[in-house]
């Protein structure tokens, strides 16, 4: 797993969190859910492909 991978997820964790405080703030609570499970959504699509290859790596194991 590469490092500039894990800086990718701190900083749009960074981001949504900063995005969650301004909502909270102009008082538009409802909207930082939505938010929070955008931020999810695109760590989980920048996460997916190490997944799978994490997969294909442990089956290829399993097989000897």
């Amino acid at each position: 797993m590469d490092l500039t991978l894990v800086f990718k997820i701190v900083i749009v964790g960074i981001v949504i969190s900063i995005m969650n405080q301004l909502l909270q703030k102009a008082g538009k609570e409802e909207y930082t859910l939505l938010t929070t499970i955008v931020g999810l959504i695109i760590v989980l699509m920048m996460v997916l492909p190490h997944i799978t290859e994490l997969k294909d790596v442990l089956t290829s194991v399993m097989e000897f």
